[in-house]
């Protein structure tokens, strides 16, 4: 299962081999420059954040509850770590650095920042049950289709984000390579049909961007 970063990096060859070695390991990475990183931030609701320490600060007040990495200045001392701690990162890496490094502490942070999965989730009246893989609307069974259902999965763990479009297709689906596909936006509209025919108002279409389960 992919997860999607945030790269606040404003120094642009720097910016390009992270971008290129962490989608080759998996990750979906989303570009952000100085002006639009809160912005992103708010709207794609990343896993994890990897941010220049000129742009920490910033970066470490709006990123509520989503974990910060600070690629720090190559010459960072002590007291710029102690810093960037009390101001809110998770983690500090000075340059130069090894990429393999890095990537340790990457997975290290989404580690620690992965809630304990649970069997029961509950939506207002949506409650699915992942022991039984049964869903169920104000007592209702909804039956799904298995993607449908791993898609509704996805969704309900965090009800209010909105989820990319890229990163549902290779976390639901496995695609590693895009392209043009409806495969998606087809099993969202059926599994938003069936959860109303049971009386319940799930599954958002942001558009231009992807669906979350709840506004």
């Amino acid at each position: 299962m992919s997860s999607a970063l945030l790269l606040a990096e404003p120094e642009p060859a720097t910016r390009g081999f992270l971008e290129r070695h962490l989608k080759q390991d998996g990750f979906e990475v989303l570009e952000a420059l100085d002006g639009d990183a809160a912005a992103l931030l708010d709207l794609a609701r990343p896993d994890l954040v990897l941010v220049s320490d000129s742009l920490a600060a910033d970066l470490c007040r709006c990123a509520v509850d989503v974990p910060v990495i600070v690629l720090g200045r190559a010459d960072s001392d002590a007291v710029d770590r102690v810093r960037a701690f009390d101001g809110g990162c998770d983690d500090y890496l000075g340059r130069p650095f090894h990429y393999e490094e890095l990537l340790a502490r990457i997975r290290a942070v989404l580690r620690r920042a992965s809630p304990p999965e649970t069997d029961r989730i509950e939506v207002e009246r949506l409650l699915i049950d992942r022991a039984a893989r049964r869903v169920t609307v104000a007592g209702e069974a909804v039956p799904l289709a298995a993607r449908e259902y791993e898609l509704l999965v996805k969704l309900a763990v965090e009800p209010r984000r909105v989820f990319t479009k890229e990163q549902l297709l290779r976390e639901v689906w496995g695609f590693r390579s895009l392209g043009r596909t409806r495969t998606l936006d087809s099993h969202a509209s059926r599994l938003r049909r069936k959860l109303a025919a049971a009386g319940g108002d799930f599954v958002r279409n942001v558009w231009g961007v992807g669906y979350s389960l709840t506004d």
